[in-house]
């Protein structure tokens, strides 16, 4: 599972989880939600996109932000092996965002090229309700391989203002964002050729109130339709590559993210995982937890690199949150499943008998009477993967641990549905 779903204020205390909305339909038909059920996501995917932000050795084209030529220098020390390499950069500085709102928290994701030795590192700065402007905090540095460049989060960067939590800004108390801006910059080492292209960027902001008793939603949509993603079990690979987290329940973000890129027919190909042992079943599976471990969290959990990993096949991937299973259930509509993050305890929910702290699993579609299904990958065997659970205690769950964090997975030729009139996607 190894996935933390309580975040932690600079200071160390335990901050709350958010809750459904009580207004379903209006979150649903576009209308502005209640007060205090904000969020609000903000891409640049398109030249025209790219545009509003300020480049330095970049050219913005139909295939995304290319490094065009060095602006500047950068020394990274790999989190394994302490040895420090020399990089030359190219840099884009999105634009200031207002949020609308104080946002208390921001998740960025994004989609790169990364050859060779490359790699991208994404930071965010904001203006808060306090009149400060913050630092630039590193949210991650990523590439797709790790026989070069080990992807890693960075600790340790809390201050007055707020904190990163492997993934995830926090603000602290009374710093809420009340604007933010977001720096991708692009590196290869020094004396290469290589050029590394960052396809999509994205952040979702957020404000939720806390945690506590929910007005379940009402099955608005998609009641009946269950996608046919393949099934996977993490279970399986309990034992397997010690190196990434050893298989098992360590595993559910990668066995989702697998699920889902193999109902789109992508994925990596057999040469691709050559190296994974013959015996072990769903050698992707394996492939999959190698390239979304994260150095430094120690895990594979890390959200914003699952999506990226979707993107070196060629697939759209970010992370959102939502306010409830209406706005999922216009997702599965459209034929686009979801990965959704929750914990709960044993018991909790009906049809899943076990406690996490942080799980993640597939949601795949709706009962006829509107109860999620989903592709659990904690199961014993993929054949048990499917499974249809409690509607309302699923959702309290889900929202009230991870605040409606989902993976949205999905080919450009897919669109997605309309957002609602606060757009969360």
């Amino acid at each position: 599972m190894n996935r933390r779903n309580v975040l932690r204020t600079a200071a160390g205390a335990v901050v709350a989880a958010a809750a459904v909305p009580a207004d379903e339909a209006a979150a649903a038909t576009g209308k502005k939600p209640p007060a205090g059920r904000d969020i609000a996501f903000r891409r640049w995917d398109s030249p025209q996109r790219w545009a509003e932000g300020t480049g330095s050795g970049v050219f913005a084209g139909t295939g995304g932000l290319t490094f065009a030529a060095p602006t500047g220098n950068f020394s990274h020390t790999d989190p394994v092996t302490g040895l420090t390499t020399d990089y030359e950069t190219a840099s884009w500085t999105g634009p200031e965002t207002a949020t609308g709102f104080a946002a208390t928290e921001v998740i960025p994701s994004w989609t790169a090229d990364t050859p060779g030795a490359c790699f991208v590192r994404i930071e965010l700065s904001g203006t808060t309700v306090a009149g400060t402007t913050t630092k630039w905090f590193d949210l991650g540095r990523w590439a797709a391989d790790d026989v070069s460049f080990r992807r890693t989060s960075v600790r340790g960067q809390g201050d007055a203002d707020g904190t990163v939590y492997a993934d995830t800004y926090v603000a602290a108390d009374g710093r809420a964002l009340a604007s933010w801006r977001l720096r991708a910059t692009l590196l290869r080492p020094v004396g290469s050729t290589d050029v590394p292209v960052l396809r999509t960027l994205g952040a979702v902001a957020s404000a939720l109130p806390a945690p506590g008793k929910l007005t379940p939603s009402v099955p608005l949509a998609a009641q009946g339709v269950v996608l046919d993603v393949p099934q996977y079990s993490q279970q399986i690979h309990q034992g397997e590559y010690p190196q990434w987290n050893g298989g098992g329940e360590a595993w559910c973000s990668p066995t989702s993210t697998s699920m889902v890129l193999a109902y789109w027919g992508a994925g990596p190909a057999p040469a691709d995982y050559a190296w994974v042992d013959p015996s072990y079943a769903d050698p992707w599976v394996d492939f999959a937890a190698r390239h979304t471990f994260d150095h430094d969290f120690d895990g594979c959990g890390n959200w914003p690199f699952n999506t990226a990993y979707a993107g070196r096949f060629g697939l759209r991937g970010f992370v959102t949150r939502l306010r409830s299973l209406n706005e999922a259930e216009r997702f599965i509509a459209a034929g686009i499943p979801l990965i959704a993050s929750a914990s709960y305890k044993k018991g909790q929910v009906p049809g899943l008998d076990y406690s996490t702290s942080g799980h993640l699993m597939a949601l795949v579609g709706f009962t006829p009477g509107g109860d999620p299904v989903l592709n659990d990958p904690n199961s014993a065997s993929n054949a048990q993967v499917r499974k249809p659970v409690g509607r309302a205690e699923w959702e309290a769950a889900w929202l009230n641990s991870s605040r409606g964090v989902v993976y949205v997975i999905h080919p450009a030729s897919v669109p997605l549905p309309t957002p609602p009139g606060q757009a969360n996607w």
